[in-house]
């Protein structure tokens, strides 16, 4: 998360680190204090009945024939039909052979002779001591682990020490979700608040430990808080005013089921908030530091020169990065587009149901957060370095502007010599 941004920024005067320290030290305690009230106490029963036994092998044989006839499909049914040689890896049979049917029906696997699969140990209710397997899936246990490798090299490779300290914050990042946010929502918490303080301690340790502990940091970190509790806000009423319940997928729906007291409205909130997290860092990060590169560049800018500046970079990053927001959605939910261009009701109808316009709202207001980044993050990185600048003596002032030259001075510097009027 954030760009990356390598060159050192112009040391900030003591006053103003002070002041940083004063505002973001008592923000990361709150954080942590919400945390730690926040955090599930208890954990709960599995979701579901008792697992089912899954073991590893290696396909040696697959048999295809005819599928009989079914009272459905008299001419035979829907295939593939037949057996699969599974040489077994794990559990009471490792290292014999057992067969399986084919895998048929609706994202069944397709299995070829060695593929390593998943075998699920099933048992007859009637008679517990009868037991066969069925194929549940491939392992791709190897090639994922070969696709991180390479994931984490090319990252170590082309950032080093910046790269490294980026996986560091990705790691970070899964820890806090997978260790707080999702066990604070799934124990009832309000996913919400749960949202935001997740979001913020990702945020406190990502842009530390990926940027540094500096003073352009801290104006990105303040920027994000800020785009954050304004995203929740916008969230919050844009959600009431469309009357959304969450319940807008299908996974949702299977959520309450097996989990009725979670709140899906406030899930439905904290996957904006989550979401923007990451392009909100990328914004703020730039912000702050072109604000510092500008300042550095020309030190007679004043402030609100600075501000206009880095305003207009903004705009830039902000038109594209709208885009990439929307794209990013649609592309997470291609089989629901699917489904609603199939539909045949009328386009304002689909464009207000609830499964499409939970997509709208989220679209929207994550970007009016991106939108709201950058005036805050400008205006706070352009305070912060105007102060430090007037912390060490008087503002510069910029360089006086050279007289206008002259017709004659003109005509001598483009034609080598003195013009020929003035040499009559």
């Amino acid at each position: 998360m954030g760009a990356d941004h390598t060159r050192p920024a112009p040391p900030t005067p003591p006053g103003v680190r002070r002041l940083l320290v004063a505002v973001v030290v008592p923000l990361f305690a709150l954080t942590v204090i919400a945390a730690l009230v926040l955090w599930p106490r208890q954990d709960r029963e599995p979701i579901g009945g008792a697992d089912v036994p899954r073991y590893h092998g290696t396909v040696t044989r697959v048999v295809t024939e005819p599928c009989p006839p079914t009272p459905e499909a008299p001419d035979g049914g829907r295939g593939p039909c037949g057996t699969v040689t599974v040489t077994a890896e794990q559990g009471p049979d490792a290292g014999r052979q057992v067969e399986t049917p084919i895998p048929a029906g609706p994202g069944a696997p397709r299995v070829a002779v060695g593929d390593e699969v998943v075998l699920v140990e099933l048992t007859d209710p009637a008679d517990p001591a009868v037991k066969s397997y069925n194929i549940a899936e491939h392992q791709r246990g190897t090639p994922l682990i070969w696709l991180m490798v390479l994931f984490a090299a090319a990252i170590v490779a082309f950032g080093r020490w910046r790269g490294l300290a980026a996986l560091g914050g990705l790691v970070a990042s899964f820890t806090i979700l997978l260790g707080f946010v999702l066990p604070g929502i799934g124990a009832g918490q309000p996913p919400l608040l749960v949202a935001i303080v997740g979001a913020a301690l990702i945020m406190f340790v990502v842009l530390y430990l990926t940027h540094g502990i500096t003073a352009q940091t801290s104006v990105a970190v303040l920027g994000t808080l800020g785009s954050l509790v304004v995203t929740g806000v916008l969230g919050l009423l844009a959600t009431s005013a469309t009357h959304l319940t969450g319940f807008g997928s299908e996974d949702a729906t299977t959520l309450s089921m097996f989990q009725g007291d979670v709140d899906l409205h406030g899930l439905l909130l904290a996957g904006i908030i989550i979401g923007s997290l990451g392009v909100l860092d990328d914004v703020t990060v730039t912000q702050a530091a072109t604000v510092t590169e500008l300042a550095h560049a020309n030190p007679g800018l004043s402030r609100r020169q600075l501000y206009r500046a880095a305003t207009r970079v903004g705009r830039a990053h902000i038109a594209s990065t709208v885009n990439t927001i929307v794209l990013a959605y649609a592309g997470a939910s291609l089989p629901l587009l699917l489904l609603l261009v199939a539909d045949s009701r009328p386009v304002g109808e689909i464009l207000t149901s609830e499964f499409l316009a939970q997509e709208i709202v989220r679209s929207a207001v994550a970007t009016l957060g991106l939108i709201a980044a950058v005036p805050l993050t400008t205006g706070l990185a352009a305070i912060v370095t105007t102060a430090g600048r007037r912390s060490h003596g008087a503002e510069p002032t910029p360089p006086a502007a050279r007289p206008p030259a002259g017709r004659d001075d003109a005509l001598e510097a483009l034609g080598g010599g003195k013009s020929t009027e003035a040499a009559w």
